[in-house]
This record gives structure tokens, C-alpha cells and sequence, in this order.
């Protein structure tokens, strides 16, 4: 018997990122044009060709991560928890009695590019240092890559499932396209879905940077990501953690829920053309969108915003400024939020989607910062150094992931069924 589709809903949004320590704080500072990104004063950082970065705002305190807990968790797990228990108490769920959700009905979902660096490598450097016998008996379970799903999900009681998608740069967009998948065949009522990255570290930065794609602006580094900009020369690496609850509509009804907007669809490609370098023709991008359109039965013409990929790399973004106009058209708000945040990696698309649920709520676009000298035949509008107004009624809006191996995922939200 074939279920009806089912509308899908967001519910609950939890963050901790460059520019703040919650959701709240995060929006506030993206519609003012801040930037997270500083100078990185560790000794290790001395020797690097980049020395900047977008660490946390906030770090995870011991009431949010008790100090024994934090212990058998990578850093990486540690702000996945944060970011998700904000977006299960947004929500309006309780924890252990006093969790209202069927652990059955019950999903995760939370993307990661790399996943538990910090205590692979330290763990690594402790063995080579001091001993097998000093090395954490965690030391696994900290640094595989579904550990933070698994640790968001022990939390919650979620017995429906608890899935990691490992995209490189598109992972956390891909979450959410799981957690779509889940809900629409009726396995769960309820999935928290998002991503979480965390590996400021020497040995990442040199290898972004042996691979020029990390900006060396060392010497000003709140205008180091500037999407679009003649002058850009590089991403600039971030951290964080983003987590969305979604529910069925039927589900966040029932309940009496509030709801944010509408997951209405998702789309996904791959380039197959290059491990690093996107197809410079934006074909697999431009298809990641329009089935994602197709997914929700929309047109082009329906989008009224993009927040765009946009990582501030030559190539890459004069490359997706083709595919959003052959996919999309000219008239959507176009912004890159990576300008202020820097590159969350597999956390990135989280945050993007997350920013473009609350333009929608809000009606208002976050700016692109830093874009001074726009690179010529874009033909995309973009919100260049401040916020874009959004118009009255039914909005639909597009957040872009596009990874390492040529993964692209463009998810759609609407502001349809948005609580009064």
C-alpha cells in the first residue's frame, strides 16, 4: 500500500557558530553584517601561509556538556549536543520522562565532512609521545565519523534511526535530505537533522593551504572571505554545529507546534568531473536545483532567495553564479553568509538552511559582506554589504552545498504553513 506523501515542517532550530552561541545571536549578527572570522594566536598556527579562521563565539560550557561526558567526545560531538539540545527544547520536547516523542518515531540525522579530528590526531600524537598504554580507551568512539549523530541521538532516545552523511562540504544539506526522506515514508514522526564540524587544526589548515584554498588576507582577517569579489583569494575555514527539527505536519499539528516554514524539497547531483575543482560549466549544480524545484513543484520563477554555496574561491564562485541563473533566473536575492561565518564544511549547509528559514520568517536577506569590487557578468543579485528586503505572501527560497568529489545538494524551503 502506498503511504501519502507527507508535508514536512520545521519545528525546532539550535546553533552554535562563529557568531554566536545559539540561534538568537547567530541571526542577529548575520543581518548585522559581522564577521567571525580572527587571527588565530596559537604557537602551532605561527608557521602557517593562513593563519586566520572563524573558531566559536561561545564555547560549550559544562552545564550544556558535563565535564565527564565531554571527556568521551570529540570536540565535534560536543557542539553537535549543544546546537541539537537548543533545537529540541525550540521545539518544545522535553528530555528523559519528560520527552513527549516516541523513541520509535524517532530519527537523527547530522552530517559531518571530517568528523573527530582533534582526537584522532591527538590521540596519534600521544601514542607516538608517551605510549600505547596513554592512548584513550574513547579514542574510537570519539573520532569516527557518526560519533556526534550517535551521541545527539543517545541523548534523545531516537531508535528510528541514527544516520551520518559524509559529503565533504554538502554533508549537512544532505541530512536534511535524509531527514526528508525518513519522514515522507512514514519510519519516523519526528528526525532532528543538521551537521557539525570542528577541525581548527595544523594539519587540515596546511593541507587547505598546500592546496591553495585557503585565503592568506593574514593581515585583515574580517575581510578574508569575500564571495564574488575580484580580490578573493580563498575560503576561510570555521567551525560549528546547526540543528533543525523536522516533523510531519500532521505530527507538529497534532501537537500544537510552532513551525518556522516547510521543508518542501531537495535536490541532488554530482559533477563527476574533478575531486576538488567544480564542472566549470555549473551543469550538475544547476541540477541539484531545479530537482529540487521539481521535488516541491515549483519553477524557478517561485524563488525569491538563494543563499548560495558561495565559498569565496575563484573558480567556484563565478561557476555557481551561472548554474543559480541557468536553474533559477535573475530575479531571486542572491547573498553568501560564508563571507561572515567562514566555511563550516560539512556544518555549512545547516547553517545556510537555517539562515534561509529565517529570511523567510523574517523577510529579510543577511548581506554578503566584503564585496567591494564585484567580479564582472555575474548576472546574479546579490545583497552586497547590507540586507535585502523580501516581499509580502508565499516566499520559497533555495540554500546551496556543493562538496569535495562533486556532490551538490540545493535544498527548498517555503514559509507556507507558518505558524501565526
Amino acid at each position: 500500500m502506498t503511504r501519502p506523501e507527507q508535508t514536512v515542517v520545521i519545528t525546532g532550530l539550535g546553533a552554535t557558530t562563529p557568531l554566536g552561541g545559539d540561534v538568537a545571536s547567530t541571526w542577529a549578527a548575520l543581518l548585522a553584517g559581522e564577521s567571525g572570522v580572527s587571527a588565530l594566536e596559537t604557537d602551532w598556527a605561527a608557521d602557517l601561509p593562513s593563519r586566520i579562521a572563524a573558531t566559536l563565539k561561545v564555547e560549550p560550557t559544562e552545564e550544556q556538556v558535563p565535564r565527564v561526558q565531554a571527556r568521551r567526545m570529540d570536540r565535534v560531538s560536543q557542539i553537535a549536543l549543544v546546537a541539537s539540545l537548543e533545537a529540541w527544547a525550540d521545539a518544545g520536547f522535553g528530555l528523559g520522562e519528560d520527552n513527549q516523542v516516541d523513541g520509535d518515531r524517532l530519527a537523527v540525522a547530522i552530517g559531518t565532512g571530517i568528523g573527530g579530528m582533534n582526537s584522532l590526531l591527538g590521540n596519534w600524537d600521544i601514542q607516538k609521545e608517551r605510549g600505547v598504554r596513554r592512548v584513550s580507551p574513547f579514542t574510537v568512539p570519539m573520532l569516527m565519523a557518526n560519533a556526534a549523530a550517535s551521541n545527539v541521538g543517545l541523548r534523545l532516545g531516537a531508535k528510528a534511526g541514527v544516520h551520518t552523511a559524509v559529503s565533504a562540504c554538502a554533508s549537512s544539506n544532505e541530512s536534511l535530505g535524509q531527514a526528508l526522506t525518513i519522514l515522507r515514508s512514514g519510519r519516523a514522526d519526528v528526525v532532528l537533522a543538521g551537521g557539525s564540524e570542528a577541525c581548527i587544526h595544523p594539519f587540515p589548515m596546511a593541507g587547505f593551504s598546500q592546496m591553495q584554498a585557503l585565503s592568506r588576507r593574514n593581515d585583515e582577517p574580517q575581510r578574508a572571505s569575500r564571495p564574488w569579489d575580484v580580490d578573493r583569494d580563498g575560503f576561510v575555514l570555521g567551525e560549528g554545529a546547526v540543528s533543525l527539527v523536522l516533523e510531519t505536519l500532521e505530527h507538529a499539528t497534532a501537537r500544537g507546534a510552532k513551525i518556522y516554514g516547510t521543508l518542501a524539497g531537495v535536490g541532488h547531483s554530482a559533477d563527476s568531473f574533478d575531486m576538488v575543482q567544480p564542472d566549470p560549466s555549473g551543469a550538475g549544480q544547476a541540477s541539484a536545483m531545479r530537482r529540487a524545484l521539481a521535488d516541491a513543484d515549483l519553477t524557478g520563477s517561485d524563488i525569491v532567495h538563494v543563499n548560495a554555496h558561495a565559498t569565496s574561491t575563484p573558480a567556484g564562485d563565478t561557476t555557481e553564479a551561472g548554474s543559480i541563473r541557468a536553474a533559477i533566473g535573475e530575479q531571486a536575492v542572491v547573498t553568501g553568509t560564508k563571507s561572515m561565518t567562514g566555511h563550516l564544511l560539512g556544518a555549512a549547509g545547516a547553517l545556510e538552511s537555517m539562515a534561509t528559514v529565517l529570511a523567510l520568517r523574517d523577510r529579510v536577506v543577511p548581506p554578503t559582506i566584503n564585496l567591494e569590487h564585484p567580479e564582472a557578468g555575474l548576472g546574479i543579485d546579490i545583497a552586497a554589504n547590507t540586507t535585502r528586503p523580501l516581499g509580502q505572501g508565499d516566499l520559497a527560497a533555495i540554500s546551496n552545498s556543493f562538496g569535495f568529489g562533486g556532490p551538490n545538494i540545493a535544498v527548498l524551503v517555503t514559509n507556507q504553513n507558518v505558524s501565526a
